[in-house]
């Protein structure tokens, strides 16, 4: 990609968006400006050898792509300072938890750039990123170079924005809930005769392989339980003992309380 990109916000999030940018080699160190308002706390961003400044101005004026990537509650301010030097054919990409393209097309104004609005997890650190993605005004090249850009850094799913709370849950939130299905995995690991660190090793490679074999056969999960559950054996006790704790129960449970949460607080 031959364009420069500011990420406006230099947290958790759009640190990880930089670091899989230049992982991927989609975009040079040298085309990559990262905004933070202590710049002094950004040596995570800076080792990457990407420009950092607390300028969102300066940094939104010579870039072609924006990833705005600040808390919600800052987004309407945020937007006020720099959205004079949003000018075609400039792209804003909003990664902002519960923020709609509307609510910030509003603050735009009159403005009539392409607004996208993309939900990645932090695995899009190491390319292995889900991003569901809608946009607002977009043209089919600002979309395909949207969809390249998130594709390089993990799986992209297009999607109505009405679906985008439910996808924050399912994809972000999700991160947490697969964590602690492994930390749990390896405290039982433990218990039943290894070292933490070898433990660790085989439940998240155990996950990492499971979900490669739904990825790349396409199969339902059941038909992969299938193949290794015999009769009377030691998986379908295991799942059977899960199934009579709740566990499918809580799990879903889990999911649709993430998502009251967020319908009814944003």
């Amino acid at each position: 990609m031959s364009g420069k990109i500011a990420i406006i916000g230099g947290g958790n999030l759009g640190t990880a968006i930089a670091q899989g940018l230049v992982k991927s080699k989609f975009s040079k160190p040298a085309d990559i400006t990262v905004t933070k308002r202590n710049v002094a706390t950004a040596e995570a961003v800076k080792k990457l050898g990407v420009a950092v400044t607390s300028d969102n101005v300066a940094a939104v004026k010579q870039s072609d792509v924006i990833i705005l990537a600040v808390k919600p509650f800052q987004v309407q301010a945020v937007l006020e300072e720099f959205k004079a030097a949003l000018k075609q054919p400039k792209i804003l990409i909003s990664v902002v938890t519960g923020v709609s393209v509307s609510d910030i097309d509003e603050v735009l104004g009159k403005s009539k750039i392409a607004v996208f609005r993309a939900m990645p997890n932090t695995a899009i650190a190491i390319q292995e990123s889900i991003t569901c993605i809608c946009q607002l005004r977009a043209t089919a090249e600002q979309q395909k170079l949207v969809n390249e850009l998130f594709t390089t850094l993990g799986k992209i799913v297009n999607i109505d924005e009405k679906l985008m709370d439910a996808a924050t849950v399912l994809g972000a939130c999700g991160t947490a809930y697969a964590m602690r299905y492994i930390r749990a995995n390896i405290q039982g690991g433990i218990e039943i005769g290894f070292d933490a660190a070898t433990a660790s090793l085989i439940a998240a490679q155990t996950v990492k392989g499971a979900a490669e074999l739904l990825l790349k056969n396409g199969n339902h999960p059941e038909y992969e339980i299938d193949k290794v559950t015999t009769p009377k054996g030691c998986t379908i006790a295991g799942l059977n003992e899960m199934e009579h704790r709740g566990f499918s129960s809580s799990l879903i449970r889990g999911v649709v309380a993430s998502y009251r949460k967020i319908t009814n607080d944003m």
